[in-house]
């Protein structure tokens, strides 16, 4: 009689612990369903083309896109930002000067000219700064401000990178985009 009450306990406790772990998955494959939801990869053809020819890492393309426009190609800011990637009209131009291109500042609504200069842009920070915390923070507030926080060892660590950031809507913004890169990272390039 022990040995019987022991075993079905056992089966019990089995059970148990058998339905915990497929509810977890369950759990976790319904989270992952909403974040790729909240997280797409839209315009694929694009960030995969600019992203590779400009050596930047796609999650970061998406990420920029996702804490921009939230993939919003006819998002315009307040400031006068246009696009997916959210480039200043004047920003476009100079860049342009850079790719001896000629286009007309509507150009910037259209997905494929807007990835294009907006990852050229990051990669051109990237080159310039060699970390994507001031390439983020110079894509938000300018490079002239990051080039004049890095002079300031209020703003720097001991290797001269950039620890703390003045404005608080750049500190947010290089918050977001760095969690978002996490985020694809976990649900589309982690095996």
């Amino acid at each position: 009689m022990k040995y019987k009450k022991a075993l079905i306990r056992s089966g019990v406790i089995v059970s148990i612990l058998v339905l915990s772990v497929l509810t977890g998955f369950l759990f976790q494959f319904i989270w992952d369903k909403v974040d790729r939801a909240n997280y797409p990869r839209e315009y694929s053809e694009y960030v995969e083309q600019y992203a590779g020819q400009y050596g930047v890492p796609e999650p970061v393309v998406y990420a920029v896109i996702k804490t921009e426009s939230d993939f919003s190609s006819g998002a315009v800011s307040d400031a006068g930002a246009v696009g997916l990637m959210q480039i200043m009209p004047e920003t476009f131009n100079w860049l342009m000067t850079m790719t001896q291109e000629s286009l007309e500042a509507g150009m910037l609504y259209d997905p494929g000219t807007n990835i294009k200069y907006g990852t050229y842009y990051l990669s051109y920070l990237y080159l310039r700064y060699g970390s994507w915390n001031e390439v983020f923070a110079a894509y938000n507030a300018g490079h002239a401000n990051v080039d004049d926080w890095l002079e300031n060892t209020e703003y720097v660590d001991e290797n001269g990178k950039l620890v703390q950031i003045p404005y608080e809507e750049t500190k947010n913004y290089v918050k977001k985009v760095t969690h978002a890169i996490d985020v694809y990272k976990r649900l589309y390039y982690e095996a």
